[in-house]
């Protein structure tokens, strides 16, 4: 099953190609340790808590890149 925008963060980093296009638009993003506490909640889910970080924006650019894998 491929994952998409809207997979679990956990989904997304199990899955090679998805991780290396969120590694694209945020680096470090797999590193970062308050990622833990939100492995089952999906990108959008977890852009209020981002700071700005996580944009409509980007989320469309992770959504069409997801699609071409």
């Amino acid at each position: 099953m491929a994952v998409t925008i809207n997979s679990s963060l956990k989904e997304l980093l199990a899955d090679p190609k998805a991780k290396a296009i969120l590694e694209k638009y945020f680096p470090g993003f797999a590193g970062n340790p308050q990622l833990q506490m939100a492995m089952g909640m999906t990108l959008k889910q977890v852009q209020p808590f981002s700071k700005g970080v996580i944009t409509d924006d980007k989320l469309k650019l992770i959504e069409e890149d997801l699609k071409k894998t």
